[in-house]
């Protein structure tokens, strides 16, 4: 078809099916526009066909596969747990499967029409879409950006067979023998422990000093490392790397000292790079920064009016939730409606053993801001659903400032830690004080309970934990209570 033969019109155009693509489009379906989702590749996009979903059932079967394990403790008897790899992997595709099935169901349900092919941009109104050797065009009234990220290339590195990127470690055929891991981001944390409990020996190279949270929950997951025979080695640079027939074998400085490490397998992060390149941005004029990331403003507006960008193409973090908010606040912007993408208290979150979630700021931001602050730190093993369910690791953590009572940052490692923290993001949206964690009652037995004596012991109430650094001092009241004759009549003992 010869460009210009024939132009589609349509209202809204939305490139990219992943969470901030379809949030978008059906957001815009929702507030009566017609949309129309370009999709290259797979619906769900990276998050649910490579990297989020995949990886979490990794994940998901290494704590239940360590829940096997513990079962004994309630006088339930098995044989010795293990994991059948082919099974689960099997598990793993029909789950991304039945994923990808519902949200082209959603998309079909609101009406949303999904085209195939590549789109790049020859206008600030028309897209084309190639698709093998078809090819249309249409001519839109707004449009949004959702084509995400790739993994960059490797310096010096082959990926592939024993080298693994982020999009790759997740799709192994076997239990490597040793694992060698290089990074500290959320991913490396998550495998290196799925694949520990799995059977494999793990090796987790940090190329700075701490992991990537509050220094109090970096100290606790560095403990729970060693616990787990996760060997943990800090200041790490690889000087020299080959893939050989059976191994890899590697030579890393760690603090100037060099060390040997051969493995049967490598995972290493080789950064992001937007897949802007290929979309002609530059020929309409979207700006964006040196590395091809789209600069918006909180509304996810471009430069280009009537052009908006959500997702990993507008940088890190590259967090599905945080595509998943800027694509319903494109949508909204572009049908008239006040919205906006406000990230300060946007979660962080690692599905480990137990998983960590926080939000808001870590004591070492709050002490860097020159603000007076108080912690509090309840452990999960005083919990009592926490510890009667066998998960005694961890505690909930939160930050407020000494002056106001207002709370800063909260921080969990523990069971359930990613349910725990909607709460927490909650009241840090509000402006939450103390008083405000502490008023209502909390369900018991449960996993609440700790988020809520974290805020007493902010005020010295918490009942299930001893007091930090001094004994506890008796009111008035209770001295006098103290001193009191007895308090039941002899006639009624």
């Amino acid at each position: 078809m010869v460009v210009g033969e024939m132009v589609n019109q349509v209202d809204f155009v939305v490139i990219g099916g992943g969470p901030g693509g379809y949030h978008a489009a059906i957001s815009a379906a929702q507030l009566g526009r017609e949309v129309v989702l370009i999709e290259k590749e797979e619906m769900g996009g990276i998050c649910l066909n490579k990297g989020c979903i995949p990886s979490k059932v990794l994940t998901a079967a290494s704590a239940k596969l360590e829940n096997c394990r513990k079962s004994s403790m309630f006088g339930i008897e098995t044989g010795p747990a293990g994991i059948n790899f082919e099974s689960l992997k099997e598990y793993q595709r029909k789950t991304v499967a039945n994923l990808k099935a519902g949200v082209e169901a959603l998309c079909k349900a609101n009406q949303v029409k999904i085209i195939k092919g590549n789109a790049f941009f020859l206008s600030d109104s028309r897209v084309g879409v190639e698709d093998g050797d078809k090819y249309e065009l249409y001519e839109f009234r707004d449009a949004v950006i959702a084509a995400g990220a790739r993994p960059g290339k490797l310096n010096g590195i082959q990926a592939g067979g024993k080298v693994n990127n982020e999009w790759e470690i997740s799709f192994l055929d076997e239990i490597p023998e040793h694992l060698a891991i290089f990074g500290s981001s959320v991913i490396h944390l998550e495998i290196a422990m799925a694949f520990r409990a799995f059977g494999a020996e793990v090796t987790l190279m940090l190329p700075g000093e701490q992991l990537p949270f509050d220094s109090s929950v970096s100290k606790e997951l560095s403990r729970i490392f060693k616990k787990e025979k996760i060997k943990l080695l800090k200041n790490c640079r690889i000087e020299e790397i080959s893939e050989e027939k059976d191994s890899i074998q590697m030579i890393v400085n760690t603090d100037s000292k060099e060390t040997a490490i051969e493995a049967t397998h490598f995972f290493i992060e080789s950064g992001m790079r937007p897949n802007s390149d290929s979309l002609g941005c530059s020929r309409i004029g979207i700006e964006m920064d040196k590395d091809g990331f789209i600069k918006v403003d909180e509304q996810c507006r471009t430069s280009v009016n009537g052009i908006y960008a959500i997702g990993d193409i507008t940088g890190g973090p590259y967090l599905a939730a945080k595509a998943i908010r800027q694509g319903k606040v494109a949508a909204e912007t572009a049908c008239g409606q006040s919205s906006v993408a406000d990230f300060r208290f946007l979660p962080s979150y690692a599905f480990t053993r137990p998983p960590i979630a926080s939000a808001g700021l870590s004591e070492e931001q709050v002490v860097d801001a020159g603000l007076s602050i108080k912690t509090s730190q309840f452990p999960m093993a005083a919990n009592g659903f926490s510890s009667m369910n066998g998960h005694r690791d961890g505690f909930a953590k939160i930050i407020s400032e000494k002056e106001t009572d207002v709370v800063l940052g909260i921080h969990i490692i523990g069971e359930g830690a990613h349910e725990l923290i909607q709460g927490g993001i909650l009241g840090l949206e509000m402006g939450a004080r103390e008083e405000d964690f502490i008023f209502p009652a909390y369900p018991h037995p449960g996993l609440g309970e700790a988020l809520l004596e974290a805020a007493e012991g902010l005020q010295e109430k918490a009942v299930h934990m001893k007091p930090a650094g001094k004994e506890r001092r008796l009111s008035k009241v209770s001295q006098l209570a103290s001193e009191a004759v007895e308090p039941f009549p002899a006639s009624l003992k």
